[in-house]
């Protein structure tokens, strides 16, 4: 059963409700742990959401201790509650997990954007520049006890990237006039029309940008 957050919020906030409420905000989060699942890459962060969500996760739990045990609402509440706060453990993990897969470029991708375009957040770089270096001694550690012939390892070949070019199933948000899909083994390239709506099956590097403005979601 779907059961609607709003109902453990205090009413005495509805008069000074802002405009992202957190039903708004429960969907964005949704939203990006779904894109965040299914891409191959790792996309602009949503931290804010998160954080405004696990704000509301603190006062919904206050509030579903006040109601009495005997209240039949209780047990679906506690369950919505544990669903929201799967989302977020496996949103988080998710993001970690492709941090840690392809360190050396996203840290390098991501030191070419500026302030405003950053993919990870602050809590985020510093893990990856963490991990980059308690990697790089680790090997070098390995190195060290290799024969001399082995011993240097080109930091080009220690680069893992995404693949970009994975195919993923998507739900078009709204029309979209134009999207290019390469095929990549004939060297051709087909525009297609995707209708508001439509659902499809394509390279993930044909709606990468629809995918990260929201256009696109993918499922």
């Amino acid at each position: 059963m779907d059961i609607d957050i709003r109902e453990l919020i205090d009413d005495e906030d509805d008069e000074n409700q802002e405009e992202m409420t957190a039903q708004k905000v429960l969907q964005n989060v949704e939203r990006a742990w779904l894109n965040e699942k299914f891409s191959p890459e790792i996309l602009p962060h949503q931290t804010d959401y998160v954080e405004c969500l696990l704000e509301q996760i603190k006062g919904m739990e206050g509030n579903l201790a006040k109601l009495s045990k005997t209240d039949p609402k209780v047990d679906l509440h506690k369950l919505e509650l544990e669903r929201i706060k799967f989302v977020i453990t496996s949103y988080l993990r998710t993001r970690l997990k492709k941090i840690e897969s392809f360190c050396v470029s996203v840290l390098e991708e991501e030191a070419t954007r500026s302030e405003e375009d950053k993919y990870l957040s602050p809590a985020e770089l510093q893990f990856a520049k963490e991990f980059a270096l308690n990697a790089d001694n680790h090997f070098d550690t390995i190195l060290r006890h290799m024969p001399q012939l082995y011993n240097k390892l080109d930091r080009n070949k220690k680069i893992i990237e995404p693949n970009l070019n994975s195919f993923v199933f998507l739900k078009c948000n709204k029309h979209i006039d134009s999207v290019i899909i390469k095929n990549t083994l004939e060297g051709q390239e087909e525009e297609i029309v995707l209708e508001d709506n439509s659902q499809h099956l394509m390279p993930y590097s044909s709606v990468a940008e629809f995918v990260k403005n929201g256009t696109v979601q993918l499922i």
